[in-house]
């Protein structure tokens, strides 16, 4: 078994992590830039935190080529808001092109052929190809440095939940019928569409 300490270069650090934790959501988050044009990017460090009340997470890491904060956070800080979008297998070929950095103020649903779709309760736009929308209030922030590869814990209250009905089946989000994708080491996109069911030992469950 191959050991090393982790207090040497972050390239070392992000490699295994991305390599390891497999497959991790892909949270696309859509904010709005100072001059009001709209900015959208992926982030698959994401994760839920709370259901009541319902609170996710994501971690935008300091850029490693300029050693800058990223728009997303840069807008959320100064907004208190965003939105988490959703990637399918429909839209991933889009989605990969909203990680392109373009020059702030440039609209990334543009660049990607993507289109906007209104918000309820907040200003940021939400994006219409994909078919779940979250809004949501900023909630929390924790930073972990200021170097390249630095990450910041970002959670946000989610206030309105938009979902497409075509993936409803009883009541329930199908995953078939969902067809989201996850991140994996490189360059590497994860389809779901292959899974196994297996029951958990509990006495009660709210999944079933």
């Amino acid at each position: 078994m191959i050991s090393f300490d982790t207090d040497g270069a972050f390239e070392q650090n992000y490699k295994f992590l991305i390599g390891s934790i497999l497959p991790r959501p892909i949270a696309v988050v859509s904010t709005l830039n100072e001059d009001g044009s709209a900015n959208i990017a992926p982030f698959s460090f994401f994760t839920a935190i709370s259901a009541k009340p319902m609170i996710i997470a994501f971690c935008p890491l300091i850029r490693s080529a300029t050693g800058e904060v990223k728009d997303t956070p840069k807008n959320i800080h100064r907004m208190g808001e965003f939105v988490v979008n959703f990637v399918t297998e429909e839209t991933m070929e889009k989605i990969n092109l909203t990680s392109t950095e373009l020059p702030y103020g440039e609209d990334e649903f543009e660049f990607a052929g993507l289109k906007k779709l209104p918000s309820e309760k907040i200003k940021t736009p939400r994006l219409l190809e994909s078919p779940i929308h979250f809004e949501c209030i900023l909630r929390d922030t924790l930073s972990y440095g200021d170097v390249p590869g630095a990450g910041q814990l970002i959670t946000g209250e989610v206030v309105k939940v938009h979902i497409d009905e075509k993936l409803l089946e009883q009541g329930r989000i199908s995953t078939d019928l969902f067809k989201p994708v996850g991140r994996g080491a490189g360059q590497d996109w994860i389809l779901c569409d292959h899974r196994k069911e297996i029951a958990r030992l509990m006495k009660a469950q709210i999944q079933k």
